[in-house]
């Protein structure tokens, strides 16, 4: 397996930190979600599948220790846990609870693509059952997050190179809002309101394709104050 057919979940709560993770490793060439806590990384993995979660151990309400030693009921998928404590006891605690390995803070962000390296070359090739394309689900239209295809049945639904890239961003965290700041950033424009217009223009494109009724969205809402979001079935 390599980077470029793995994706994975960051969570922690220090959204800095979280930020740097995202585009380090998706410079690497992993498809990279991320969510900011235990709660919002149960949500996200009730939809979506990853190769490798890196997990923040001291994170307000629910720890990493915790919310690994839970998962672990019924997820076999590879956890490598992160945390400020470096003592023998703490990554005893967390290889018990179910991780796969441990790094402590401050670590260099090589380091830590070594690891995931490490853990991902020693998983088995998923069998052809275990093989499915990733899909998001919008009512009747399919995104397979690999490919970058949108479906509706057997008909390929075309999308310009900027809705494109605005689907992949989307996908990456589904049921949280995308500012039109970072919107900007991300497609690698220029910052400014002419740019963060043209991405109004941009959104109200893609709903065409994507939404029963563009005036009304359902699948790529308008979060008041947050941006925009993608809530997939």
């Amino acid at each position: 397996m390599t980077s470029f057919d793995s994706h994975l979940l960051i969570v922690d709560d220090d959204e800095r930190i979280r930020g740097l993770l995202k585009k380090f490793l998706m410079r690497a060439g992993f498809l990279v979600t991320a969510a900011r806590d235990a709660a919002h990384a149960r949500r996200v993995l009730s939809g979506l599948d990853f190769d490798l979660i890196v997990l923040d151990v001291m994170m307000p309400g629910e720890d990493g220790i915790s919310l690994t030693r839970s998962l672990r009921e019924t997820l076999s998928t590879p956890i490598l846990l992160l945390t400020a404590k470096g003592e023998t006891d703490d990554r005893i605690e967390g290889l018990e609870a179910g991780a796969d390995d441990y790094l402590s803070k401050p670590f260099e962000p090589k380091e830590l693509l070594l690891r995931i390296n490490a853990i991902l070359r020693r998983m088995p090739e998923p069998t052809a059952k275990d093989a499915a394309p990733k899909v998001l689900h919008l009512g009747p239209i399919r995104y397979d997050i690999e490919r970058g295809e949108m479906w509706q049945g057997e008909e390929l639904i075309r999308l310009t190179g900027t809705e494109s890239q605005l689907m992949k961003i989307f996908s990456a965290c589904p049921g949280e809002p995308v500012s039109r700041t970072k919107l900007v950033e991300d497609l690698g424009r220029d910052r400014g309101q002419a740019q963060e217009r043209a991405v109004d223009v941009q959104i109200t494109r893609l709903r065409r394709k994507i939404e029963p009724n563009p005036k009304q969205p359902q699948y790529l809402q308008t979060v008041r104050g947050a941006g925009y979001m993608l809530a997939p079935d």
